[in-house]
């Protein structure tokens, strides 16, 4: 026995409609904003960099290319980094971009590299989702901190690999001057930042040692990479945090 039709195709129909008008709401919703998103993510990335690296009043962005050296790109997108300069073109540290896996989400960080001091000399989290009260203390917790005003980051003898490994301690048990000291109720957050930097500074900073000398202030007004006039900028950068953690 067939079922009528005329009843349900007005309301299928209805149905089809809203669907169909509710996901061009959210792309003309998404193509409005994507912009603003982006525009406020180079700002706060600038600000990070000036904040990690603040003798520099100027940067450039370079991209690592397929043969394993760096030429500049403004508009580079993938695995890149920030050289920082003063305001005699001397180059004082390198920002680096990196991330890992937290408690419940990805943790994004920048941090800043002495060659000079052969140290990261600064963090900052860019994106976080860790507990709020507990994980989001690798924050703002000043004696967590404390660990990256200058943790010791130098490579072996052959520059291929760091000569010690960064690893996260607990907390009261740091001796060593890669070591960093965790935070109590926060062990997974603190562990995953020292992960984090280990994998990224293992990768990157031999990547750098041979090429340090071709790193140079760009050619546009300033350096930035946002096309700016490279003014010096160091604002705190803004996070985010709210999932939880044991």
């Amino acid at each position: 026995m067939n079922t009528p039709a005329g009843p349900v195709w007005p309301m299928y129909r209805a149905l089809v409609g809203i669907g169909m008008l509710s996901g061009l709401l959210i792309a003309v919703v998404y193509g409005g904003t994507r912009p603003i998103i982006e525009k406020n993510r180079a700002e706060a990335l600038e600000r990070a960099i000036f904040a990690v690296l603040p003798k520099a009043s100027q940067r450039t962005t370079y991209a690592l290319d397929e043969a394993g050296g760096f030429r500049e790109d403004p508009q580079a997108g993938g695995e890149r980094v920030h050289a920082a300069f003063d305001d005699t073109g001397r180059l004082v540290g390198v920002a680096i971009e990196a991330a890992g896996m937290g408690y419940a989400d990805t943790i994004s960080v920048l941090y800043g590299y002495s060659p000079e001091e052969q140290a990261i000399v600064g963090i900052r989290v860019l994106a976080s989702k860790e507990t709020p009260g507990l994980g989001d203390k690798i924050e703002k917790d000043p004696d967590f901190l404390a660990n990256f005003e200058a943790l010791d980051a130098r490579l072996d003898e052959t520059d291929s690999s760091l000569a010690n490994r960064i690893e996260t301690v607990k907390q009261g048990e740091k001796t060593e001057a890669w070591q960093i000291d965790g935070i109590t109720g926060a062990t997974i957050s603190s562990i995953a930042i020292g992960d984090i930097l280990a994998a990224s500074s293992e990768r990157w900073l031999p990547l750098l040692a041979g090429q340090l000398e071709t790193l140079k202030p760009s050619a546009a007004p300033g350096g930035a990479a946002d096309g700016t006039d490279g003014q010096d900028r160091r604002p705190e950068p803004t996070t985010e945090t709210d999932d939880d953690e044991r």
